[in-house]
């Protein structure tokens, strides 16, 4: 590892053995033989997925890096709930919320069926306060809980674009400049909805009134769309979670939206194949294959917040197989960021994990995983693994990474990304290297690539689209409808999208910066005296 990577796994997830902290074998030990045991798996099995630990072909999430052999082993990251249109609705929802958020969960709502506020409630008399006050009161629940005294609260709101609310739910995070400037003077001040990431929701219906003018909702799916293009361009939220065709029904998603379900307390079950670190096609085949075994064991050794959960995983047994390094993999191939005829191979290959997941769960006499694949941004997982996150480009050559440190002071240190490094010192210009900066100037490429990869994956992707800043040449009011008309496109072939205009909120956790200037401060630690996006001009996804 690096030093920025054994900084970063020393933090987060190496446990204290007699004195002195574990190393990546040693971890790699105790997170597979805690995991497979709790299915009585062949000792062969258990060092085979211990190898592809140690070799960092497969990265199990983070919570099992963290939680495997602990106590309380909860290694399933995030629940996915529906909030129920009643006073016992509301109040279980916030019961589920801070459960699932102490335990380290975090947690993705789907607020649909609350009335609109204003309506009127006849037992009491009084009329509804609506879906966007609930959504508030959650995003406080996240902002008290800090989990592991050091990571924030993972929150996801969601809301039907047929709700009469849809519109307030569109601008509820357009802070007023007052509180904009207190954000950026201290990035803890509070603002509403600040720990939550929103999406104004899509079915089928909606494609329906959007194309077809003599629909009675086609004026209302304009008006929705074209008001949330204009406010992703401009904020960056929200975004849009789309689930059509056989996938209708399946609303809830996790807090970074790959994971789906229709039924509430369905929790996540992630680990990514390193697709940098496969060298051939039947590498490829043989870590999805116990790769898909060590999810579908986690499945059972798992503790979870609350009996509902572990009920509902019994019957979906969802897995959320991913995968990280593919844009390293297509640097190493000298190819170029999008659909590859060659990455398509490894992608049929990944796909099969669906028939892995059903030999082991016979054998295991276990229920069968209704869906095996789901890509993650692997943020931690990926910088230990030194490999570009999930399904994203390469985010820049060199960047601040913004991070909290205990319970108070916020922390920033200088890194330069490993893939980046190999390729400067093989003499390649920095500045020449494609990355997230360069392919926000083509988005449909992102776009595009994203669309294509989905057909592999049953689940969803997570993957947050850079775009210039607003006010850019290449991002401003003139450019609002090219950008709708390209993505109405590709909508129906993605089940979720979001994006990331450089600039658009304080306090973004990863900052791009000059490579010499990175280079010449390696290794210090910094705390943050200013919002660190007023050092630079740029900024990115939260991948930390």
């Amino acid at each position: 590892m690096t030093k920025f990577s054994e900084t970063i796994f020393n933090q987060k997830y190496a446990h204290t053995k007699k004195g002195r902290l574990e190393t990546w074998d040693e971890m790699s030990k105790r997170v597979s033989s805690n995991v497979l045991k709790s299915v009585d798996a062949k000792k062969s099995l258990i060092r085979e997925v211990e190898q592809i630990i140690k070799e960092k072909k497969f990265i199990p999430g983070g919570r099992y890096l963290y939680a495997s052999g602990k106590q309380y082993h909860q290694t399933q990251n995030c629940l996915l709930l529906k909030a129920e249109d009643s006073r016992e609705g509301w109040a279980d929802l916030l019961h589920k919320s801070s459960s699932a958020l102490m335990t380290g969960a975090g947690i993705g709502v789907d607020y649909s069926d609350i009335r609109p506020e204003g309506k009127l409630i006849r037992k009491t008399g009084g009329t509804s306060t609506g879906s966007l006050a609930l959504m508030q009161m959650v995003n406080e629940v996240g902002r008290g809980v800090m989990q592991g005294g050091s990571r924030r609260s993972a929150i996801w709101a969601g809301l039907n674009w047929k709700n009469a609310d849809i519109h307030k739910f569109i601008t509820m995070k357009n802070w007023e400049p007052a509180v904009r400037d207190l954000k950026a003077a201290n990035f803890n001040f509070p603002a509403t909805m600040d720990g939550t990431n929103i999406s104004v929701q899509l079915d089928d219906e909606f494609f329906e009134a959007f194309h077809n003018e003599k629909h009675s909702l086609h004026i209302h799916a304009h008006s929705v769309y074209w008001a949330t293009i204009s406010q992703m361009l401009k904020t960056s939220e929200p975004g849009f979670s789309i689930d059509i065709g056989e996938n209708k029904n399946e609303t809830l998603r996790n807090a970074c939206t790959e994971i789906t379900s229709r039924d509430d307390s369905d929790i996540c079950n992630l680990g990514s194949i390193n697709l940098s670190t496969i060298t051939n096609l039947s590498d490829m085949g043989r870590v999805t294959n116990l790769a898909t075994a060590f999810l579908l064991a986690g499945t059972v050794y798992s503790h979870v917040p609350y009996p509902r959960v572990d009920q509902i995983r019994s019957k979906n047994r969802r897995l959320g197989l991913g995968l990280m390094g593919v844009h390293e993999w297509l640097l190493k191939n000298g190819k170029k960021y999008g659909p590859d005829q060659d990455l398509q191979k490894y992608l049929e290959i990944y796909q099969t994990s669906g028939k892995f997941a059903k030999q082991y769960a016979k054998n295991w006499d276990l229920s069968c995983p209704v869906k095996t694949r789901a890509i993650a941004p692997t943020g931690s997982i990926s910088i230990i693994s030194e490999t570009t996150s999930g399904i994203e480009p390469l985010f820049c050559s060199a960047y601040k990474r913004r991070y909290r440190k205990g319970t108070s002071d916020w922390h920033y240190q200088y890194v330069i990304d490993p893939i980046a490094q190999k390729l400067v010192s093989a003499g390649i210009n920095p500045d020449d290297i494609e990355d997230a900066y360069t392919l926000a100037n083509d988005v449909e490429r992102r776009v595009s690539t994203q669309a294509w990869i989905q057909q592999y994956v049953d689940h969803a992707i997570s993957s947050t689209i850079n775009l210039p800043s607003w006010g850019s040449e290449q991002n401003n009011e003139s450019t609002v409808k090219d950008f709708g008309n390209m993505l109405i496109k590709h909508l129906p072939s993605l089940r979720g999208i979001t994006v990331y205009a450089d600039g658009s909120r304080g306090g973004q956790p990863l900052t791009s910066v000059a490579y010499k200037e990175a280079s010449e401060k390696l290794g210090e630690v910094f705390i943050e005296q200013a919002d660190i996006c007023d050092i630079s001009g740029k900024g990115g996804p939260c991948g930390s």
